[in-house]
C-alpha cells in the first residue's frame, strides 16, 4: 500500500496542537488534501474527505452535491475513484493536462449513495469535476433537514425510508449530532446507516460529534463548508461549541458576499438565539449571536436552519426566518408534542425560501 500522508494526519499526530474546540478550523483546512508515493490530490474548497489514496485507486466521502479537483501523477495509469455520499445520477468529468476531456467510465458503487467511475490518466494534473445533469437548473427544489439523531441511531433507518418517500427531495441536509458521544467508532457506525439510504447526507457537525480531535473530519469532511446547487448557496457553520471559530469569520464574510444576489440557507447546529429559553440552547454569547445575525441580515441570507433543540420551532432571526428541528430521536423536548420528524424545505434561485413541513415519524 501506498503511504499516504495528509495534512489532517499531521494534526492527528500532534496531539494537544488543537486541543481548544475552536481549532477545529485548523482540521477544516486539512480536509481534501492528500499526497502518497508519486500522486497527490487537492479537494477545491475541502469538498470531500479523502479516505482513502493507494497506487491506483482514490476514495472519497463527498460533501457536497458538485465539486472539483486536481490529481497530479508523476506516472500515468489506470484509475479507480469511489465517490460515496453521491446522488445516483451523478458523473464524473476529467481533463488531462493537455486540456482534452478523457474518457471516464462509470458505474454503481457497493450501496446507493456510492459510484465508482473508471479512468486512463496520463503523467501530470489533471482536473476533475463531479458533474449533475440538472445542475444549471434554477427551477425549485426540496431538500430535507435531519438532525439530532444521537442515541436513536438504530431506529434512524425508517427515518431515511421516510425522506426516500417524499416526492422529489434532492438531498438530506443535516445540522449536527448524528452519534451520542462522538468516538470515531459512532461516526462510523452513523455512515454504515448511511449506506442503506438512497440519497446524501450533507451535514456539519454538533456538539455530541467532537469527542476524538480531527475524528469528524476524518470522516465526513470538514464542518465549516459552502456549497452551491441548482443556484442557491449552502453555508454550514460549526457552532458545536457554542461559538465560532475567529478563523471562520473570514470564510463567513466571503461566503456571503458570494451569495448576496442569490438564494442563500445557512445551516448549524446551536442556534444563535433561543427562542424559548427553556434550556439556554443558543449561542453562549448574545453579543456574538448578534454580531452573527447582523452579517447573515447584511448578506441577503433567506433562511437559518438549526438543531440541537430536540423538537421544531419556527421563528425569525433579524428578519431571517429560522427553523429548528432536532427531531432526529434523541431524547424529545416536546414541549410542542413534536417527536421524531424531519423537515422537507422547498427553495428556488429565484424565489428564495418557498416554505417548509414538518414530517413526523411514528415512534
Amino acid at each position: 500500500m501506498m503511504r499516504l500522508t495528509t495534512i489532517l494526519a499531521l494534526y492527528l499526530a500532534c496531539g494537544s496542537c488543537l486541543s481548544s474546540p475552536g481549532d477545529r478550523a485548523g482540521y477544516d483546512e486539512a480536509v481534501g488534501e492528500a499526497a502518497g508515493e508519486g500522486v497527490a490530490v487537492v479537494i477545491d474548497d475541502g469538498l470531500a474527505a479523502i479516505r482513502h489514496l493507494d497506487a491506483g485507486a482514490l476514495l472519497l466521502w463527498s460533501s457536497a452535491p458538485q465539486w472539483s479537483a486536481s490529481l497530479d501523477a508523476e506516472r500515468g495509469g489506470t484509475w479507480r475513484i469511489t465517490v460515496d455520499n453521491v446522488l445516483a445520477d451523478a458523473a464524473l468529468a476529467a481533463t488531462g493536462p493537455d486540456g482534452r476531456a478523457l474518457t471516464v467510465t462509470r458505474e454503481a458503487g457497493d450501496y446507493p449513495a456510492s459510484l465508482r467511475f473508471s479512468i486512463d490518466l496520463p503523467a501530470g494534473r489533471t482536473r476533475l469535476r463531479l458533474t449533475l445533469p440538472d445542475e444549471r437548473d434554477e427551477a425549485p427544489f426540496r431538500f430535507a433537514l435531519l438532525s439530532d439523531v444521537q442515541t436513536a441511531i438504530d431506529d434512524v433507518g425508517d427515518i431515511f425510508a421516510a425522506v426516500e418517500a417524499e416526492p422529489e427531495v434532492r438531498f438530506l441536509l443535516g445540522a449536527g449530532d448524528l452519534a451520542q458521544r462522538g468516538t470515531r467508532q459512532e461516526l462510523r457506525r452513523f455512515q454504515r446507516e448511511l449506506r442503506a439510504f438512497s440519497l446524501p447526507y450533507y451535514t456539519t457537525l454538533g456538539n455530541h460529534d467532537i469527542a476524538e480531535e480531527g475524528g469528524y473530519q476524518e470522516l465526513f469532511g470538514r464542518g465549516n463548508f459552502h456549497f452551491v446547487f441548482r443556484g442557491v448557496h449552502f453555508t454550514m457553520l460549526d457552532s458545536a461549541a457554542a461559538t465560532l471559530d475567529p478563523a471562520v469569520y473570514g470564510w463567513l464574510e466571503g461566503w456571503l458576499d458570494e451569495g448576496r444576489s442569490a438564494t442563500h440557507v445557512v445551516a448549524m447546529h446551536i442556534p444563535l438565539l433561543d427562542p424559548i429559553g427553556t434550556r439556554n440552547g443558543g449561542f453562549a454569547s448574545r453579543h456574538e449571536a448578534g454580531k452573527i445575525l447582523a452579517l447573515l441580515a447584511r448578506g441577503g441570507v433567506d433562511l437559518t436552519l438549526y438543531g440541537h433543540i430536540h423538537s421544531y420551532y419556527r421563528f425569525d432571526n433579524a428578519g431571517i426566518p429560522a427553523l429548528i428541528s432536532g427531531g432526529g430521536g434523541a431524547l424529545p423536548e416536546r414541549f410542542d408534542h413534536v417527536g421524531r420528524h424531519f423537515l422537507v424545505v422547498e427553495v428556488g434561485a429565484d424565489g428564495g425560501y418557498l416554505g417548509s413541513r414538518v414530517v413526523e415519524v411514528d415512534d
